[in-house]
């Protein structure tokens, strides 16, 4: 094996690149540099390097058309010209004609730098027919000029960084809504640059989970949102706030899951906040919710760890829809559920003590509820309460010394419960105060005085 073999398979392990790629690199410098020194004027030069002997050949490759008017063939010489040295390609042109039916078709103009007229072709040899490609061998010479050498620089420059690009863009195309892992590397403004190994990954603003502090050399789990093609190479666009990062994290580290033998019917997230998981066994002998809890809530740790504490609720689906909106108002324990098929709406019951379990921190439980079973619910209890349908709404409770206090709800969290299709109402029949406590699933308490 050669020096230069040995050259070209390092920059191969280094660059990660093919080692076809950095061989058609190689010939395209040449080729430039003997266009620069030694090429004339219609020729298409082509290089064949052969590494082991550090030899190459140089050819003039032409393809075999019809014949043309002798009037089209001038115009066609005098306006080719000079073409940069630095360009190695095919000029092809094409001009829009009128046919009869009014439709605009392309005829194909003669292009003498790459084209050979038939009548040509077969002065040269009878056996050539359309479409054939004719490849005279041009003499090779062993020095080349400074301009051509920096030329050929150039070219192997931008050649190895184009292939290189276009290596990073097919791996992580192939990649792309799936979730990598990655380190963080920095942060530059409101971007958080993620260090993927062959690439450097972008989490913008929006992607971002609010109040997470991203250290550098932190090692995370990303979504790979979107894989595209800008100016300044792949840009590969990363989400943290994606529900797919729930389901992988379930998927890689609850082995029922990956076998099968639990799945995965939906998910509600809050990024950063809080889960709600909905999951069934295939078997009945399988409990799905100890599955992904794991002995002494070992698997769910590791899952809460993994998306920065995120809290997480895992609910059992079930096929009967009445019993899966009660399942999903978990922890609250629901009492009645009516439907309303035709609205798509469920009114639910709970008792006075349950209530502002079941509505949640402000109005998280229930609005994670209606997103993972799709339906719009009204909570109603004996109890005082909060009221999202509609527009903003204050409701007066009593206190103990008989004085009125409005609570009003903030306009964006009645948006994020509208958004979620979930609508509450509350029915007051007797004075009762509450102060809701939601942490995880601890029980709320409510003193009656």
């Amino acid at each position: 094996m050669s020096e230069i073999t040995n050259a070209i398979k390092q920059i191969c392990d280094e660059k990660g690149l093919s080692y076809e790629a950095v061989i058609a690199t190689i010939d395209s410098a040449l080729a430039a540099a003997y266009r620069k020194d030694y090429g004339e004027k219609n020729q298409n030069i082509k290089v064949e390097y052969n590494p082991e002997t550090n030899g190459y050949k140089v050819y003039d490759i032409k393809t075999v058309v019809e014949d043309v008017p002798e009037e089209e063939l001038l115009a066609a010489e005098e306006g080719n010209g000079e073409v940069s040295p630095k360009v190695d390609v095919k000029v092809t042109e094409h001009a829009a004609v009128s046919s009869d039916d009014g439709v605009e078709e392309e005829k194909h103009r003669f292009n003498p730098k790459t084209e050979i007229q038939i009548s040509e072709a077969k002065a040269i040899n009878k056996k050539y027919k359309l479409g054939d490609e004719i490849k005279t061998e041009l003499e090779t010479h062993e020095e080349y000029g400074r301009m051509a050498a920096q030329t050929a620089k150039q070219v192997i420059i931008q050649r190895l960084r184009e292939a290189e690009r276009d290596m990073v863009f097919g791996e992580f195309k192939d990649k792309e809504h799936e979730v990598i892992t990655g380190f963080v590397q920095r942060r530059e403004g409101r971007v958080v640059l993620i260090d993927l190994g062959k690439a450097t990954g972008v989490v913008p603003p929006d992607e971002q989970i609010r109040g997470e502090r991203y250290n550098s050399g932190e090692r995370l789990k990303f979504y790979v949102k979107e894989v595209k093609i800008t100016p300044r190479g792949p840009e590969i666009v990363l989400s943290r706030t994606s529900e797919e990062i729930l389901k992988k994290v379930f998927f890689l580290e609850i082995p029922e899951i990956s076998n099968g033998l639990v799945e995965i019917k939906g998910v509600a997230r809050e990024a950063g906040s809080r889960s709600k998981v909905a999951v069934s066994a295939q078997n009945e002998n399988i409990d799905p919710i100890g599955s992904c809890v794991g002995q002494r809530g070992s698997r769910i740790q590791t899952i809460i760890r993994e998306l920065g504490g995120e809290k997480i609720d895992i609910i059992e689906h079930s096929e009967d829809v009445e019993t899966f909106i009660a399942n999903a108002l978990a922890p609250a324990k629901v009492e009645d559920v009516k439907l309303v098929t035709d609205e798509h709406q469920a009114f639910i019951t709970v008792k006075d003590d349950q209530l502002s379990l079941a509505i949640g921190k402000d109005g998280q439980n229930v609005r994670l509820a209606a997103h993972l079973t799709g339906w719009k619910i009204d909570i109603a209890g004996d109890g005082t309460g909060v009221s999202t349908e509609g527009k903003e709404e204050v409701v007066d409770e009593v206190t103990e010394e008989g004085e009125e206090t409005g609570l009003n709800e903030t306009t964006n969290e009645k948006e994020a419960m509208e958004e979620a299709g979930a609508e509450t109402k509350v029915v007051a029949e007797d004075v009762v105060e509450a102060e809701p406590v939601v942490e995880g699933e601890e029980a709320i308490e409510e003193e009656k005085e």
